[in-house]
């Protein structure tokens, strides 16, 4: 993959329960994060000591951290009551020139802050909540 604009990777969400994904306003910087954890299964007899892991065994899980500004009250709005309410809802990830990250989420944490000189940020963390599918482009 060629050097992309980080601009250009986008956070989607399906705002209506519709399918209809609506990109979340004024995000500055955007992290997706894949993670897989390993089951050791290292016995006495294994060769030299060295550790051995169960093949295709282990959580899969994945994570979308964002920060920015909220540009609208419509995205401010779907952020914060998604995170009250503790809702699982489909969210996207573009990768330009890689593909799409589709799958269920959950805002887990939301943070504001600003100085007195200048506008109000959030940063946001959601976690994986079931099965995550890939669409090269």
């Amino acid at each position: 993959m060629a050097a992309q604009k980080g601009k250009d990777l986008l956070l989607k969400v399906d705002s209506d329960g519709l399918g209809a994904y609506a990109t979340v306003a004024g995000l500055r910087s955007r992290t997706l994060s894949f993670n897989a954890e390993t089951i050791d299964i290292t016995h006495q007899e294994s060769s030299g000591q060295w550790r051995e892991l169960l093949d295709g065994g282990g959580i899969k899980s994945a994570r979308l951290s964002g920060s920015g500004i909220f540009k609208d009250a419509a995205s401010d709005e779907i952020v914060r009551g998604y995170f009250f309410n503790a809702t699982i809802r489909s969210w996207q990830v573009v990768v330009p020139d890689f593909g799409t990250v589709t799958g269920a989420f959950q805002v887990t944490s939301l943070e504001f802050s600003g100085r007195h000189d200048s506008e109000l940020t959030f940063d946001m963390t959601l976690e994986s909540a079931g099965e995550l599918t890939f669409a090269a482009l």
